[in-house]
């Protein structure tokens, strides 16, 4: 298989395609994990390893759908491109975006790997990322994608979308039910601040015992 062979545009399609379903299944687990949730005929630890499973396969198909964009001599991305929003000369806008939506999913994919070091709460505040990655990776495929104007990409892309705000309403929903203000980075960011150290309040001074 050369630069210039077709099968590489191909690879680049259709792995596009598998990671916009793939990411649109991690969303909606992931929502069902934060919600204790789980899928019909799972555990609940199921739907967790189905989630990590999910991330990981998704990261995968990402991987080979930049690597076939980058080795096809088609067009010019080169791997500067890929970690550098709007420097391609190449429709900069629509990659740009999935630069972006890269640089995000990278930023996701580091703090889960530190998740120990750099404790829970600054990981869920980055995770949220991944909310804001899906959406600038939908305009990506849409702007960029050969697909795009397709009936069955159409409605694979409506379907994604649905699936995705619905999901996302539901979570807000739960929390604003539960009686608790919707999670935010912000607010998990500011419960990740350790708190000031209190003061030891003065102790009185020790009374001296008079010998008889």
């Amino acid at each position: 298989m050369t630069a210039d062979s077709p099968l590489l545009w191909y690879v680049s399609r259709a792995t596009g395609v598998v990671c916009l379903v793939l990411f649109t299944a991690v969303v909606l687990l992931g929502i069902l994990v934060h919600l204790r949730k789980r899928l019909p005929g799972l555990p609940r630890f199921g739907t967790v390893g189905l989630h990590r499973t999910l991330s990981l396969l998704a990261v995968v198909f990402l991987a080979v759908h930049i690597g076939s964009s980058v080795f096809d001599s088609y067009v010019n991305i080169s791997l500067l491109d890929v970690l550098v929003p709007f420097a391609s000369d190449y429709q900069p806008l629509w990659l740009g975006l999935g630069t972006v939506a890269f640089d995000l999913m990278l930023a996701v994919v580091a703090t889960s790997l530190l998740r120990r070091r750099i404790g829970h709460r600054v990981w869920r505040a980055v995770h949220w990322l991944a909310y804001l990655s899906w959406p600038v990776a939908l305009v990506h495929g849409i702007g960029i994608g050969t697909d795009t104007g397709v009936d069955w990409m159409t409605w694979l892309t409506v379907v994604c979308v649905v699936a995705v705000v619905g999901g996302v309403t539901v979570r807000v929903l739960y929390e604003v039910r539960a009686g608790r203000r919707p999670e935010t980075p912000a607010s998990l960011l500011d419960g990740a601040r350790p708190l000031p150290r209190q003061q030891a309040a003065p102790q009185p001074p020790a009374r001296v015992r008079k010998g008889a």
